[in-house]
């Protein structure tokens, strides 16, 4: 078990983000976004606490971290059909690193930290990392993604150790299909650790369904019904392109249509916009839980984005669908303290995409895939 020492750390005032525009490209004169980074820069310097902003005015207070590429499901869009051969142990960060650079960045204003994988509850302790995030100064809002499967005997220890908000990933409500699209037979698994959950008092939970044409497209309103009395919040997520995935344009459920299909059975009321929403929200007349759409490819907001990426193996992705912008590993390793992790996550971020290309064009990207990038 990764052994995780309490650290502390300056909290920096939480501020209202700068929209940048999508307009400029990193190759283009975007000087009113450079402005915009250099004032920050020259107003955190005086304190030292200069906030994450890119060359396009978003200031980046939200971290994601990947704790393993190991999963114990085999979802389709996620993993490639050959599998993937997994990082040795010695090649992840330990728990104890992992801290090291939520301290860091906390004192420059990242205040919500998220824990993915792979799968993040295969890895073992994962409570003690979560603790330890929950308790660094500056950190309000600790979440995790999960495929829900070891829930029902953990669910309350995550709670107790600190754990906000959980998401659970889900693509279908049906047995045969859950088992077609994870290669797995764990579905009564993850409806246990959804009971679980619930009991723990994760309420609202989000639960993640990737919407694909030809895979689950007609259980839209099935899933609406399942949250009929539960206080559960459902994001469709649009299929996204990544290496080993089979996307294609064929595959593609865009938002729109998923939500003309449920505006004939059901009145949806759009619910107020929240800052670096990733997610549109609708409430649904009748129902105690709520419907989102991810809509990464037909609708992208890259104009809001606050998040940074650490993978399982220590490399910075300023976008998801981006190459690593720099490694830490090594660094940490090396007696890296807080400054040159900053330095070194700030320098990744100067190289953000105003906002990612098209999916045809993401398809001749190299990239990893989802399973190695963490969710």
């Amino acid at each position: 078990m990764d052994a995780v020492p309490k650290t502390s750390a300056t909290p920096t005032s939480r501020s209202a983000l700068t929209s940048g525009t999508l307009s400029h490209s990193l190759n283009g004169e975007d000087s009113e976004g450079l402005a915009t980074v250099s004032r920050a820069v020259d107003v955190g310097t005086e304190t030292g606490s200069a906030p994450l902003m890119d060359r396009h005015g978003r200031r980046h207070t939200y971290l994601r971290v990947s704790i393993t590429d190991r999963c114990n499901l085999r979802c389709r869009y996620c993993m490639p059909a050959e599998g993937i051969e997994w990082t040795p142990r010695d090649q992840l960060l330990s728990f104890e690193e992992i801290q090291r650079v939520v301290a860091a960045l906390a004192e420059v204003g990242v205040n919500k930290v998220r824990i993915t994988g792979g799968e993040p509850t295969v890895r073992r302790g994962v409570e003690t990392l979560i603790e330890s995030v929950a308790g660094t100064p500056g950190i309000t809002e600790v979440c995790m993604t999960t495929n829900g499967t070891t829930l029902g005997k953990m669910a309350g220890r995550y709670r107790s150790a600190g754990l906000d908000v959980l998401n659970i990933s889900l693509d279908s409500l049906r047995a045969d299909r859950f088992e077609e699209i994870t290669r797995t037979k764990k579905f009564d698994q993850v409806l246990r650790g959804i009971d679980a959950a619930l009991e723990a008092g994760f309420a609202p939970i989000k639960l993640n369904v990737v919407a694909m044409r030809g895979v689950n497209e007609d259980e839209v309103c099935d899933f609406v019904e399942f949250v009929r009395d539960r206080p559960i919040n459902v994001r469709f997520i649009e299929f996204m392109p990544f290496e080993g995935n089979s996307w294609s344009r064929a595959k593609f459920l865009p938002y729109q249509e998923m939500i003309s299909d449920l505006e004939r059975r059901y009145k949806l009321t759009p619910l107020p916009e929240r800052p670096n929403q990733v997610a549109r929200d609708f409430s649904i007349e009748g129902c105690e839980g709520t419907i989102s759409f991810i809509t990464s490819m037909s609708e992208n907001f890259c104009a809001g984005c606050n998040r940074i990426r650490l993978t399982a193996q220590g490399d910075i992705k300023a976008c998801l669908f981006m190459t690593p912008g720099a490694r830490l590993r090594e660094r940490l390793r090396s007696g890296a303290d807080s400054e040159e992790i900053v330095e070194v996550v700030r320098g990744a971020i100067l190289q953000k995409w105003p906002g990612h290309p098209g999916a045809e064009n993401l398809l001749s990207l190299k990239n990893a895939s989802m399973i190695q990038i963490g969710g």
